[in-house]
């Protein structure tokens, strides 16, 4: 079977799929994934094919590119409409190709790294409110998410747009969301149960089978520079802004350099710069953190999904410092399964601040053993199992 993945969005979006479409790969099928340039690196490494979407969505991390995006990503989701493909498996943000797959006409399925579908458990994901609005009001909220288009000009009439574009019939945002919901399109989430449990009052079709860890190739080596400032001292403690790390890049790495010399501990950066900053501060490029998260103290990150599992599976205590999108919900989690304290949104981040919070995980050992015991758990999950199970049965169902 041919199997399109389309990781619309940044790095965070991109790398787990790797992994999973390693296993997928591996289980006898041809996999492809559809991404933005600057990832292409990370689809090809992991030996699968590579289709490239226009755009960089790193531009959105300013403001004024949200409507130029929206237009590239509309001609590029269709333009997949012409690849070769048996099923497409989309994220959240790559949501309209399953448009494109009704165009090309094979089935397709949710591969989500975020839990949008509508649920008394939580507010919504996606949204700008992140306080809970009672059990009812959390889920009308999110069901209005998908009933309602967006007032952004991102995501303002995305699908009927993608629909016209692929010449299928207008349909509006209600009654796509009804279709979805009577057919029962299958979702797969790749975190873990541990950390977020399936909601009772999800319907059936929406599954949580455990992360999906990013492909690491064979040939990745470490840094002799890294390795050598691993083992020079005591544990520092990671800080990195992810995706957004590169729009101020000296700002940021001003902010944690003056939190870590306020709370006397070493560090490697991921902020946007590279190089050694001092004897107890080493700013990195791009490095697994599964190969790197273990061999630190503490991890403050901006708690985007893949980081925040990624932090959780190696067992290390965390300071979340969220920014916006689903960054606050994933904090949120950190913090009520005490492996964090409570978060420090980006925009009132400040070094005094940041300082405090490392010294808190750092000293506190219940951080680290409440973080280690989730990792024990997690240890035994294997996310991309249901994933493969559901491909291999539509696959032999196809023959």
């Amino acid at each position: 079977m041919r199997i399109l993945i389309v990781g619309v969005g940044t790095r965070g979006d991109v790398a787990p799929y790797t992994g999973l479409g390693a296993r997928l790969r591996e289980a006898g099928h041809e996999v492809a994934v559809a991404a933005h340039e600057p990832y292409r690196h990370l689809v090809t490494e992991a030996g699968l094919d590579y289709l490239p979407l226009p755009g960089d969505p790193l531009s959105l991390l300013s403001i004024s590119a949200f409507r130029h995006y929206g237009e590239q990503l509309v001609e590029g989701l269709a333009g997949l409409a012409g690849q070769r493909a048996d099923l497409v498996l989309t994220g959240v943000a790559g949501t309209p190709a399953c448009h494109v797959a009704e165009a090309m006409g094979v089935p397709s399925m949710g591969v989500h790294l975020q839990p949008i579908d509508p649920t008394g458990d939580f507010p919504p994901v996606m949204s700008v409110v992140h306080r809970s609005l009672g059990r009812w009001g959390n889920r009308r909220a999110a069901r209005l998410a998908f009933e309602v288009p967006a007032a952004g000009p991102l995501v303002a009439g995305l699908s009927t747009r993608i629909r016209a574009r692929l010449g299928l019939p207008p349909m509006p945002a209600r009654a796509l969301y009804l279709r979805r919901e009577t057919m029962r399109w299958p979702v797969f989430h790749g975190f873990s149960p541990l950390v977020v449990p399936r909601p009772a009052d999800w319907r059936t079709g929406l599954e949580v089978t455990g992360y999906w860890w990013p492909f690491r190739p064979p040939g990745w080596r470490r840094d002799p520079r890294l390795r050598d400032f691993l083992a020079s001292g005591p544990k520092p403690v990671f800080v990195g802004f992810g995706s957004l790390a590169g729009t101020r890049a000296e700002r940021y790495t001003e902010l944690a350099v003056g939190a870590l010399r306020a709370a006397g501990l070493r560090g490697v950066l991921q902020t946007g710069v590279r190089g050694q900053l001092s004897d107890d501060v080493l700013a990195v490029g791009d490095v697994p953190h599964d190969w790197l998260f273990p061999q630190v103290a503490a991890v403050a990150h901006h708690c985007g999904a893949g980081t925040t599992g990624i932090g959780l599976r190696t067992g290390v205590p965390a300071v979340a410092v969220p920014v916006k999108h689903d960054q606050p919900f994933w904090a949120s989690r950190l913090t009520a399964l005490g492996v964090a304290p409570a978060a420090l949104p980006f925009r009132r981040l400040t070094s005094a601040r940041l300082a405090a919070a490392l010294t808190t995980v750092v000293t506190d050992p219940a951080y680290r053993r409440r973080a280690q015991s989730l990792a024990a758990g997690m240890a035994a999950e294997d996310g991309a199992a249901p994933v493969v199970a559901a491909v291999d049965r539509l696959s032999g169902a196809a023959r």
